[in-house]
Order: structure tokens, then sequence, then C-alpha cells
């Protein structure tokens, strides 16, 4: 008689809604004193970079920054750092030993993925949507100082590719983190392929060796995505768009994206909660 009642119970148990799961993650990523200090550093870059890019326009006339340019710029110091968040929204509970609980109030882990991941997206298109808000406004601000007329220059194809190389680099640290379920293991391979590799070592071999331009692109989808979001290289040179350039795409997005998360997301469903 008690385990029908306790069946009964179970069956009938309400389901907790999705959309509050996702309330619950999204509060999660900023209610830590970790948290408020990364927002203060992103927020120090961010002025650090407007500060240095009017600086540069302002002592040089023949330097003039588009309303692109200033959007790529802002877009940078929002890239550095908000990708922590996307990791440790995975890596915090297990380090924590938090997912105990969490996994007892939602047996479904499937479904804490899934509003952990909408949460990361929703983080992803916020910093794309402030970056182009300050782009604008320092547009304005360094026509002001260089003397020059603002130059509206970002389309739709512009606003487009910045949203998905954004989103590609949370979802990489969002993958990695359930592929490691550990945050100091994350942050440095996270860091390690998707900047300083990018910043320090690519681009002396790319500019140098004709097989760095043909085998790069394959393993970075910033450098695949450089052809098809301006129809020019790296080297500045206009090049043909073909089919091979959106295979190199799709396959450096796999590479970091889809193989590590298939793995990771199978951990993260079949570890044994201790």
């Amino acid at each position: 008689m008690s385990t029908a009642t306790v069946e009964k119970i179970d069956t009938d148990k309400p389901d907790v809604p999705f959309f509050r799961l996702v309330r619950v993650e999204v509060r999660k990523m900023f209610d830590t004193r970790a948290s408020m200090w990364l927002m203060i550093s992103t927020g120090i870059l961010i002025g650090l970079a407007v500060a240095i890019s009017l600086l540069i326009v302002g002592l040089n006339d023949n330097v003039a920054i588009t309303a692109n340019g200033f959007s790529q710029i802002m877009s940078f110091p929002l890239s550095l750092l908000l990708p922590v968040f996307a990791i440790v929204t995975i890596t915090g509970e297990w380090g924590q030993r938090s997912h105990l609980s969490l996994f007892t109030l939602e047996p479904r882990r499937s479904r804490i993925i899934g509003a952990k991941l909408v949460s990361v997206l929703t983080l992803a298109i916020g910093t794309i949507v402030l970056a182009v808000a300050l782009g604008a406004v320092a547009n304005v601000a360094g026509a002001a100082v260089g003397g020059y007329d603002a130059r509206w220059n970002f389309g739709m194809s512009d606003i487009l590719w910045l949203v998905g190389l954004q989103i590609a680099y949370f979802l990489m640290a969002f993958a990695l983190s359930m592929l490691f379920l550990n945050s100091a293991a994350t942050i440095t391979v996270f860091y390690i392929f998707a900047l300083f590799l990018p910043l320090a070592v690519y681009p002396p071999l790319y500019f140098s060796f004709g097989w760095a331009q043909d085998f790069i692109p394959w393993i970075d989808f910033n450098y695949a995505a450089a052809p098809l979001a301006s129809g020019e290289d790296f080297n500045g040179d206009v090049v043909s768009v073909g089919t091979i350039d959106y295979v190199r795409f799709m396959f450096a997005l796999v590479l970091w994206i889809g193989i590590p998360g298939i793995i990771g997301l199978r951990r993260v469903l079949k570890t044994e909660v201790k």
C-alpha cells in the first residue's frame, strides 16, 4: 500500500518549468563574488579599448575607425573573459559538488544541461548586443575626436557573423567544460586554443608559410570564417569563396564544439553522482 502511494506521488509530481530552470541558471552565473569581479574586469578592459582607440584616432589624422571596426574592438574584451561564465556554469557544479542536490531536485540531467545551454546562449547574444551598442557610441565619439564623418558600414551580414562567432566561442567553452568537468583544465585548454595560439602562434606561421594558410583554417574557426564573412583572407587578399571554405569552417566547428560536446554530454549524463 505504501509502495503504491509513493508511486502515485512520483507520477503526479509536476515538472519544474524549463524556463524556471533557465532563470535559475542565469542567476547562478552572476550571483557570486567571482562573477562580480569578472564583470568589473571586463568593464575595465572595455574602457581601455575605447580609450586606446580614441587616442589612436585623435593622434593620427589618417586613421578613421568605422562602426564595424569599433564593434569588433568592443567585442574583443567581451569575448576575452565572459566565456568563463559558460565554463563555470558546468564545472562549478561538479567542483563544489552542488550537482548532488541539483540532480536530486531535477533528475533528468538533459533538462539541466539544456537550461544551462540556453542561459549561455542568452549571455553570448547579450554580449554582442552590448558590443554593437558600445561600438555605435564609440563610432560617434571617434568621429568627433578625429574630425571626420561617422561611417556606419555595419550591415546585417556583419552582425550575423559577429553573433555567430561569439556564439561559437561560448559553445566551445561550454563543450570543453562538459568534457573535462574541471574549471582549471577547461579554462587552460580554452584559452590556449581560443586565444594564445590564434594571437601568438598562428599569425607568424600564417603570414610566412603557404601550408599554414591552408592548414590553420581547418583547426581555427575564426580563420576559417574570415573569407566567408569578408571575402578576404587574413592577408587582406580578396579570395574566391568556394565549397572548400565552407567545409573548413564546418570542420573547425565540429572539431571544437561537436566532438567535445557529444563526448562531454555523454559524460555528464552517464557519470555517477558521488
